[in-house]
């Protein structure tokens, strides 16, 4: 089997055989597009969280979570590739891994970043046809985005304490693609936020996310004392957070979500 020397999105320089023919992943939305790639025979390890597609999770080794890798577990499988993401993962345990394998590091902020690690990833598992072709579908179908009214909008993923998605994420950037104005776009990656300055900040539109924490009806009660002018909205977290093939399913979503505000 030949080598072949392919770089990741942070400039690393990575060995490995083509095609690769164990492969691990250790990101729920890149383990979305693996499957969607056609690599079913080729991925024999996924992390708890990835939850697409579902088969997956009975026929794959799991190999823990994002922030904490189950090192046995990979060891057991030899992996020939392993995918990583620099934000979803641990810088410790990624630095662990790179000294027995091969592994690729996506940095994604931007559509185009998202766009360039499905061909990236393509082009190391030799599925490029696939892979430009879920580029094209996806671009093709953002031109025509659904576009929300322009409201000053709250994103949150996480209670006790609040945070939310600021400038430099992936988040803010499909927020921004929508049409709507991230309220706190002048602070970067994902600040805490207490309830005053929520208060203060008077959203017109605040979202909640799915994930990372399970925000549910109760939590919009909550929110609607401290701003009672603010639609608060639970919307689906893979959908503004997932950067791999999932992407095809945004602009249907943000269809809906632009009946249920209107």
């Amino acid at each position: 089997m030949e080598k072949a020397m392919f770089k990741d999105q942070l400039g690393r320089q990575i060995e490995l055989h083509v095609p690769p023919m164990r492969i691990v992943s250790l990101v729920p939305s890149q383990t979305e597009l693996l499957s969607d790639l056609g690599l079913n025979d080729r991925v024999v390890g996924i992390t708890k969280f990835c939850v697409h597609p579902e088969s997956w999770r009975k026929t794959k080794a799991i190999i823990g979570g994002t922030k904490q890798f189950d090192f046995t577990a990979i060891h057991a499988l030899n992996p020939d590739l392993i995918i990583a993401n620099k934000e979803e993962n641990y810088e410790a345990g990624i630095a662990e891994l790179s000294k027995h394998y091969p592994v690729w590091i996506s940095d994604i902020v931007a559509l185009d970043d998202a766009l360039d690690m499905i061909t990236r990833v393509g082009s190391m598992t030799q599925t490029e046809s696939k892979a430009q072709e879920l580029v094209g579908s996806i671009r093709q179908s953002f031109q025509n985005l659904p576009r929300l009214q322009g409201l000053k909008t709250l994103y949150l993923i996480w209670r006790n304490p609040w945070m939310a998605a600021a400038s430099g994420t992936f988040i803010h950037e499909m927020i921004g693609l929508t049409g709507l104005k991230n309220s706190i776009a002048d602070r970067s990656r994902y600040p805490e936020l207490t309830s005053d300055e929520i208060r203060q900040l008077n959203p017109e539109l605040i979202l909640l996310s799915s994930e990372p924490y399970p925000f549910k009806e109760n939590h919009i009660a909550e929110l609607q004392k401290l701003c009672p002018a603010a639609r608060i909205l639970l919307v689906d977290g893979e959908m503004f957070s997932w950067y791999g093939s999932r992407l095809l399913k945004f602009p249907a979503y943000l269809q809906t979500l632009r009946n249920t505000l209107s």
